[in-house]
């Protein structure tokens, strides 16, 4: 019998919030998923927005350096009725994105819609459902605590079921300077 190497891939979710973030450590194994962790980033609301924001990127930072992912996937900004809420949501996103940054980590941003279609096989899941499906996929024996740590999980999953096409995209592209345009420059 002969042993195969199979790919192996760490992927953070994040479900940003101002108030919660949610957070989920998913790795990858063919297709075997298994999570390291999950759980969620709170702040209090007496804190100056400033310092919210410094506490979620200080914690996404050590979750970086914790598990060394080869990937952040955080969800998309739902843009609702409340402007307000969707400022709040996108200052966490920065946060995030920025900790990953700092570190050349890849960062790939799905929305809502795109998460539930990958884990529950359509966009209108609820979170119930959700989290559920997760628990399914994920092997685990309840589902998530809270519906942030779902959610967070969902979009590592979602990355990670998209990985192998876009890894084959990104191989079937032309290296730069040797694709048509090129040639007709």
């Amino acid at each position: 019998m002969r042993t195969q190497n199979v790919p192996r891939m760490v992927v953070i979710g994040i479900d940003p919030g101002t108030a919660s973030t949610g957070y989920g450590v998913v790795r990858s194994a063919g297709s075997r998923l298994e999570a390291l962790g999950d759980g969620v980033i709170e702040t209090s609301p007496t804190l100056a927005l400033e310092r919210r924001l410094a506490e979620i990127h200080a914690r996404v930072a050590e979750l970086l350096d914790l598990h060394a992912p080869d990937a952040v996937a955080v969800e998309e900004l739902y843009f609702g009725a409340n402007v307000r809420t969707a400022f709040a949501v996108g200052q966490a996103r920065g946060a995030a994105l920025l900790a990953a940054g700092q570190r050349g980590i890849p960062s790939r941003a799905y929305t809502p819609q795109q998460v539930k279609s990958a884990v529950c096989g359509h966009g209108r899941a609820a979170k119930d459902q959700v989290g559920r499906m997760v628990a399914r996929l994920l092997s685990l024996p309840d589902s998530p605590l809270t519906d942030h740590a779902a959610d967070a999980l969902a979009v590592a999953i979602c990355d990670l079921n998209r990985a192998p096409l876009a890894r084959a995209v990104a191989a079937s592209a032309p290296v730069s300077g040797t694709g048509a345009a090129a040639r007709h420059a």
